[in-house]
């Protein structure tokens, strides 16, 4: 059990301290491991292609890997129950490192796309499984730091991912970008072995609810066909089918006696329901930067990829350095105002965006950017602890393991949804600049309008001054 600390001696050196130091390297490890791929991948990619064929399936590189993270996040939970986190964490390292090999050393597309589909299925457990490790291995009091370090490993990723990747891919290989995840799963692994203890219960039978999850991966499935629909209206059927799916998976899943989800999940009456509509909605509405504003910096003001980079990752700067600002407060009521603040600024970012755009302002945009980046900075670890320690009992496992799991759905979702107001919008056929910006512009409107979803839940989640778990921890 953790020691009473008072809240007001927290400090970021305490994660650094012997008991806290290999749990933290390890936590931010499994993070790494989803971040650095990501990069790592869509910048050698491209020459992987010219090499070894295979161009008209480079697409579901992405989409599988993405598909199979979400199921394996679904299952995060129940693994880690029946299992133990160890065996858990080690399974699907071993598969995720599997998956690894098999993409570096493909002959051909179709062994990639098996590679990046066992990639996805192991790190989907892996954020799952460290995320719902976090209550364990760490007090209250430090666990909004714990998320400041992992947004500094994603600020990390975003700038060295691509960079490392570009140069292994132009000086030795596209297959050395790949194989820079190998001796990273292997100090994970060592780091799981030393740290997280073995499962001391009985190991029970397994009764993985695959209907479940194989509709979840048919919803996130239908999202992804989406986007590569010949028409609006068949881009529409698609989406709203996904939703269908989904909710019924919710629905089912409520009634089961082997559940994925807290019981109470997407509850309009309930902390950890209404938490997790912004953790979705929040994704959502940010996607369109990640999808179209690169896109449009290049194609609207000649910008070259570079710069275009450079300017998009302004939103990982300002949400790490954000969330390491935030992670000293412990005043609950302050914690609620960065939680509601979060969405304000998601929200009054894209409205920004969209007037830069309006008017031909570069720095505008930037603003922007950065204030989407302060928003989820300041809210998203305060959010996430929120929805952990305000679980029911014997749900904080699965509560926590949704959460990056169902950050992932909101990022696929909000794709196929910006995608779908592209093409409405006449996007991928501007050819003019004031085509483009037209465009451009009714695309962020519409997540800007997402975005009020977050805003509106942000300001009905019923929190209380101290939730079970955070009294919990704090009196042991």
């Amino acid at each position: 059990m953790h020691d009473a600390i008072e809240p007001g001696r927290t400090s970021w050196s305490e994660l650094l301290t012997p008991r806290y130091s290999a749990a933290t390297t390890t936590l931010c490890l499994g993070v790494a491991l989803f971040a650095f791929n990501g990069f790592l991948v869509s910048t050698s990619l491209p020459t992987a292609v010219r090499e070894i064929g295979g161009l008209e399936l480079i697409s579901w590189a992405f989409t599988l890997y993405l598909v199979l993270s979400i199921i394996g996040g679904a299952s995060g939970a129940l693994l880690k129950a029946r299992l133990g986190a160890r065996t858990a964490l080690v399974g699907s390292a071993l598969v995720f490192l599997a998956g690894t090999l098999i993409a570096a050393f493909a002959s051909s597309m179709t062994e990639v796309l098996i590679g990046r589909a066992l990639q996805g299925m192991g790190e989907g457990i892996i954020a799952a499984t460290c995320y719902a490790l976090i209550p364990e291995l760490f007090p209250s009091r430090l666990v909004a730091k714990v998320f400041g370090a992992e947004a500094v490993v994603w600020a990390v990723a975003a700038f060295g991912g691509p960079l490392v990747s570009g140069l292994l891919t132009e000086h030795l290989s596209w297959r050395a970008a790949f194989l820079v995840n190998v001796p990273m799963a292997f100090i994970f692994l060592a780091l799981v072995f030393r740290i997280v203890p073995k499962f001391s219960g009985e190991v029970q039978r397994m009764s993985v609810p695959f209907l479940r999850l194989s509709a979840i991966g048919c919803g996130i499935m239908l999202v992804a066909l989406a986007s590569i629909m010949q028409t609006v209206a068949m881009e529409i059927l698609f989406v709203v089918g996904a939703a269908v799916v989904l909710a019924s998976v919710i629905a089912v899943d409520r009634r089961s006696r082997t559940p994925l989800f807290p019981s109470d999940a997407f509850a309009l009456n309930s902390t950890v329901g209404i938490g997790l509509w912004i953790v979705l909605f929040m994704p959502v509405a940010q996607a369109v930067t990640s999808v179209y504003l690169v896109m449009t910096l290049q194609n609207l003001w000649g910008y070259g990829p570079t710069k275009a980079g450079a300017f998009n990752a302004t939103f990982a700067i300002a949400w790490s350095i954000c969330a390491i600002l935030v992670a000293n407060l412990q005043n609950p009521r302050h914690r609620a105002w960065m939680i509601r603040l979060g969405p304000t600024l998601l929200v009054a970012g894209l409205a920004i965006i969209v007037f830069g755009f309006s008017g031909d302002m570069p720095l505008v945009v930037m603003l922007g950017q950065i204030l989407i980046g302060t928003g989820f900075g300041v809210s998203w670890g305060f959010l996430s602890q929120t929805v952990m320690e305000s679980a029911r009992s014997g749900e904080r496992d699965r509560a926590s393991a949704l959460l990056p799991t169902l950050q992932s759905v909101g990022y696929a979702i909000g794709a196929a949804v910006s995608g779908l107001a592209a093409n409405a919008a006449g996007y991928p056929e501007a050819t003019t600049p004031d085509a483009l910006r037209d465009a451009t512009i009714t695309i962020f409107i519409v997540s800007t309008i997402i975005g009020l979803g977050a805003l509106a839940a942000g300001y009905a989640l019923p929190l209380k001054r101290k939730t079970r778990l955070a009294i919990e921890m704090q009196k042991n």
